[in-house]
């Protein structure tokens, strides 16, 4: 006699009924419980470059893996020093890049302001714009990651 087929171990239609609530409310996370299982799902507020839809999505619980560490990312661009990130040369302008823009090495991807003076952050390599990780004109700390380039 064949075995019942098993549930599967992720529950697609409830993640994404999830994240559509995270959309219509603005939250940033919602988490649930319901017959001894547990599902959050968050949305990483840093990356403010991505059409909504696009920003990523990290159920985590008893169901999800370790959350990546962005830091290791090999193509990570980080912030060398404290201070207000700005995506643009001035209010109103278009920003230096988008998620998806080709970058050479020495592209200017974003502005730091520390001190009063405006320091260009460059590409350290050529590549595309994968995530941006910062939220323009918000404070950044030293080391933090800012930008992804593959």
């Amino acid at each position: 006699m064949a075995k019942p087929p098993k549930p599967p171990l992720v529950d697609h239609e409830l993640i994404h009924e999830l994240t559509r609530l995270l959309d219509e409310t603005g939250l940033t996370e919602i988490e649930i419980e319901h017959d001894g299982q547990r599902v959050r799902v968050a949305r990483t507020p840093a990356a403010v470059a991505a059409p909504r839809a696009e920003m990523p999505l990290q159920p985590v619980g008893e169901l999800a893996a370790a959350p990546l560490d962005l830091s290791k990312h090999p193509g990570v661009v980080i912030s060398p020093m404290v201070g207000t990130a700005y995506a643009a040369p001035e209010p109103g302008a278009k920003p230096f890049i988008d998620i998806g823009s080709n970058v050479k090495a020495g592209d200017t991807l974003l502005v730091v302001e520390a001190m009063k003076t405006m320091n260009q952050i460059p590409a350290p390599r050529a590549g595309t714009v994968i995530q941006i990780l910062f939220e323009d004109g918000q404070p950044v700390e030293f080391g933090e990651p800012l930008v992804i380039i593959e």
